[in-house]
């Protein structure tokens, strides 16, 4: 689950980042709902992109093995990059990230049909 928050964590392959913008998150909290363990990704190198952080941080959660991202939000080359890569996208707002892992493993979260923002926004 990959969320953008101040807090995240990693469920199974999921994953949660440190900013309500996937692209733009500065690491991703790693959850595995299996083990219950949690570790930490720095996502650094794709915040002074001037374009493609989101593409370029799909490819990081990617490379963790996760299955589903946990979003505040998602832009449109993000959205695209992640469904390619078979990882799907669940927006969660408000909620601290044991809330929003314990509301993944409840079926609770909204799936993402689309990006709910435009690019560079």
């Amino acid at each position: 689950i990959a969320e953008h928050r101040d807090d995240r964590h990693r469920a199974g392959p999921q994953i949660f980042g440190k900013e309500r913008r996937f692209g733009r998150a500065a690491g991703f909290f790693v959850h595995d709902l299996e083990t219950g363990e949690s570790s930490y990704a720095s996502n650094d190198q794709n915040l002074s992109l001037p374009q493609g952080a989101g593409i370029q941080s799909a490819q990081t959660v990617a490379g963790l093995g996760v299955g589903a991202v946990v979003t505040g939000h998602v832009g449109p080359k993000a959205y695209t990059a992640l469904k390619k890569g078979g990882i799907r996208i669940f927006f969660a707002q408000a909620m601290t990230v044991r809330e929003a892992i314990e509301a993944y493993k409840a079926g609770k979260l909204e799936p993402a049909d689309g990006p709910d923002k435009g690019g560079h926004w």
